[in-house]
């Protein structure tokens, strides 16, 4: 079918924003019906009706049942080739997919419609050279390594009973009733029977938890505080109410020693500690690793960022809020089950991530372009190989990635981001900053 473009000049005026072009196209009547009755022969051939033999329906009979389908998809491929082709010859990097109406026409040779659509901006790399970037940087040490082993002790921490005559304190896990009221009235949410907390962990609000201090198992309490001005429930954010608790159960830590039993809980089969520390080491070292790049990586890009300003096509924004949403909704139903599913999101609530991740989509696949910082079979390799390192049987792993060409794309996604993290260290000014091994691990002080 032969299809064209009646405007050969790419119209950008009078539309909603910089990246909107228009082209006017024009698809030929007659070929378009020629196109419509090849469409119908074919669907007549396996056509089925009471009567008729198979392929033997009048062509009457099966303009009737399929004409208006046949004259849809005649006329949306003659239109997509048509654009298709005019994109092309006029070196336009279309974005997203154009919206084509019909126009008022006299002609009574040819259709005429007008599409409306986005191009991908034309981004001029920003300069680097100004722009300071500090490189978080970390030595694991003496100290580190038994912070490490602080945080795995607490981890398998388990809580014996006290006499009774101690005083609750910091660390302990106590088991209490409370009922809280305001004006005298008891409140939702405020009420609860058997309820265990560990003191200083921060589970209950720094009032609540100074009441409990110093209380013994079997002893009663009845105090005031106020509810912080930026609390959750807004109903008794800034409010003043009153708190009845009852000590049960006062409970002490008792954190396991650094032995053989802790080796074998740690996944050392014959308890060897030594093995054990160094296991811990690696893994902590791997780790701490992960993260510095991590974060040097945020730092990159938020340079990136502000260095490059861009229009970012509504088009992409718009599939990448609804991808955002999506990922999002999933999350919710695996965590809450299917009560979730039907929960109603605002599509403002991802506009800034998305606009974030289009724009810097947009600005690295600009600086590989430019600078040819393509993944490496070799790099690829080299990161296959250290993420299997945490697992038992690592050679599996390197085998399940390349069994598969495709399960390799993510990897070279991150082998390119630390492609453009280099070139971007390479003309940055790089600072070098110690950074806080809790700090880096998220850990509380």
């Amino acid at each position: 079918m032969e299809t064209n473009v009646a405007n050969t000049n790419v119209e950008a005026a009078q539309l909603t924003n910089a990246l909107e072009r228009r082209l006017d196209l024009t698809v030929a009547i007659a070929d378009l019906d020629k196109e419509i009755e090849q469409r119908l022969k074919r669907l007549g051939k396996n056509m089925k009706m009471p009567g008729f033999r198979p392929g033997k329906v009048p062509a009457a009979m099966v303009k009737q049942q399929y004409g208006e389908q046949a004259h849809y998809e005649a006329l949306n491929e003659a239109l997509e080739k048509a654009f298709g082709e005019s994109a092309k010859a006029q070196q336009l990097r279309v974005a997203g997919h154009p919206s084509i109406e019909p126009k008022t026409s006299e002609s009574t040779t040819h259709l005429e419609f007008s599409a409306v659509f986005e191009v991908y901006p034309e981004i001029k790399l920003g300069d680097l050279s100004a722009v300071e970037i500090e490189r978080p940087v970390l030595e694991v040490g003496a100290a580190e390594m038994d912070s490490t082993l602080a945080v795995l002790r607490k981890q398998r921490v388990r809580y014996d009973p006290v006499d009774r005559a101690a005083a609750a304190a910091a660390g302990d896990r106590v088991t209490i009733d409370f009922l809280g009221k305001k004006d005298g009235v008891a409140f939702q949410g405020g009420e609860a029977k058997d309820y265990h907390f560990v003191l200083g962990e921060g589970a209950m609000l720094a009032d609540f938890e100074a009441a409990v201090t110093g209380l013994k198992a079997g002893e009663s309490k009845t105090f005031e505080m106020t509810f912080p001005a930026d609390y959750g429930a807004k109903e008794l954010a800034g409010q003043t109410v009153s708190f009845e608790i009852t000590v049960k159960e006062v409970r002490e830590a008792i954190l396991p020693e650094v032995d053989e039993d802790f080796a074998k809980a740690l996944g050392v089969v014959d308890g060897d500690v030594v093995k054990m520390r160094a296991e811990i080491e690696t893994n902590l070292k791997r780790e701490v690793k992960k993260r510095l790049q991590g974060k040097l990586k945020d730092q990159v890009m938020e340079a990136l960022l502000k260095t490059n300003t861009i229009d970012v096509p509504k088009a992409l924004l718009d599939m990448e809020v609804e991808r955002l949403m999506q990922v999002a909704r999933q999350d919710m139903e695996q965590r809450a089950g299917g009560k979730m599913k039907d929960f109603p999101m605002q599509r403002e609530w991802f506009a800034d991530q998305a606009k974030r991740r289009v724009s810097l989509g947009l600005i690295l696949s600009e600086i590989v372009k430019v600078n040819e910082l393509h993944a490496k079979a070799d790099q690829v390799k080299a990161i296959v190989e250290e993420a299997a390192q945490s697992y038992e049987h690592p050679e599996e792993v390197i085998r399940w990635y390349y069994a598969q060409p495709q399960r390799l794309s993510e990897i070279e996604g991150v082998a390119i981001e630390d492609n453009v993290v280099a070139w971007a260290l390479s003309c940055a000014k790089v600072v070098d900053k110690a950074v806080a091994f809790d700090e880096l691990m998220g850990q509380k002080s």
